[in-house]
């Protein structure tokens, strides 16, 4: 498997900024062809390290509730709080922490929001909520400087530029060996098999 070169980075860096970018305008500021940066972004997507292209909308900009960040402290063995959440159409984002709290900004009537939770999820899972208003938020995702290196799908290892890489009925799957792809390939199969 292939690492992120300068070059990667540079059209990651710039598709970051705008993802309409168009990829003749990319080329030019990476001295590579039209086509030659679309086969990169192609790459880079088998990879499953460009998971999409998505669309910033400022909330500001519309009339719909006020912007609040929600704090929850859901009970140890509550489950699916996040996924509930980030499917509701008032929430911009959603992050879960290592010890379980979940934060949540969204747009909605600061009068309801226990309201608004309720309509999404059990509050009797909930331990505490708090509610704070947004004077202001950015999203500002950047690549910064880390090195590729997903896990193994078969043993969690760091996979390195000489692991391989299987697609999967449509999903991408890193191993750091040859045999750790085998192992996980026939399992997958197997099961695959007996699901028919």
């Amino acid at each position: 498997m292939r690492g992120l070169d300068d070059t990667d980075r540079e059209i990651l860096h710039l598709l970051l900024e705008d993802a309409r970018r168009p990829y003749s305008d990319i080329a030019e500021q990476v001295d590579l062809s039209a086509p030659a940066v679309s086969d990169r972004v192609d790459r880079l997507r088998e990879m499953g390290l460009i998971e999409r292209f998505t669309l910033d909308v400022d909330r500001s900009m519309l009339r719909e509730g006020t912007p609040v960040l929600i704090e929850l402290t859901p009970q140890p063995e509550a489950t699916g709080i996040s996924g509930n959440l980030a499917g509701a159409a008032a929430v911009e984002h959603v992050f879960r922490t290592a010890d379980g709290t979940v934060l949540v900004v969204a747009h909605v009537d600061r009068r309801n929001v226990r309201g608004f939770l309720g309509e999404q999820l059990d509050l009797t899972a909930i331990d505490a909520i708090d509610v704070r208003m947004l004077a202001d938020s950015q999203w500002t995702p950047q690549l910064g400087a880390g090195e590729l290196a997903p896990a193994c799908a078969e043993c969690g290892n760091t996979v390195t530029s000489e692991g391989e890489t299987a697609t999967l009925d449509g999903d991408v799957y890193h191993f750091c060996c040859p045999s750790c792809q085998s192992k996980f390939v026939d399992r997958y199969e197997e099961l695959a098999a007996r699901a028919e």
